[in-house]
């Protein structure tokens, strides 16, 4: 069989139980990402009203799925937030949406475990406990210019690793 696109669990993770991402309906285009551990996420509106920054940074927290993705090269992860979390919980994705890239798959930096990226703007810390759903993952096909050029750098990790 040949395998085309996919979701395998990260080697540190083999054997904590973990699930991979799918889709809860036959006509849901995002896969479920669960967190892989617990994990609290700070409220930017306490820490700035209490000034207590110690203990509880403001700004983003990545929240580990213990999963990775593979795909063919014309296509990415689009990461998604879940629909209910802005409403129900005041959970947002900073950048709208992230994207994992083909090559991020099995990189040296951490093997390409899926991270998510979210800022709660809630004015309580919220708890995301292990195996609850905090996004979803839609494989996308993209296109490249005409006159582009071999000039590529080498990934080495996530999150701003292609060092552009």
């Amino acid at each position: 069989m040949t395998r085309i696109r996919g979701f395998e669990i990260v080697d540190k993770y083999k054997d904590q139980e973990l699930s991979l991402p799918k889709r809860a309906t036959k006509g849901s285009a995002g896969y479920d990402l669960t967190a892989s551990q617990d994990i609290v996420i700070p409220s930017v509106f306490k820490a700035m009203q209490t000034g207590n920054f110690e203990g509880n940074p403001v700004g983003s927290t990545l929240i580990p799925t213990g999963v990775k993705a593979y795909m063919p090269e014309n296509e990415y992860l689009l990461l998604a937030n879940r629909s209910s979390n802005p409403m129900k919980r005041q959970l947002a994705v900073p950048n709208g949406i992230g994207v994992i890239d083909s090559d991020y798959y099995n990189n040296d930096g951490n093997e390409g475990e899926i991270f998510v990226q979210i800022i709660n703007y809630g004015l309580e810390d919220v708890e995301i406990k292990k195996g609850e759903r905090i996004a979803q993952g839609i494989f996308t096909k993209y296109e490249t210019a005409d006159q582009e050029t071999d000039d590529f750098s080498v990934r080495t990790g996530g999150f701003g690793s292609s060092g552009r």
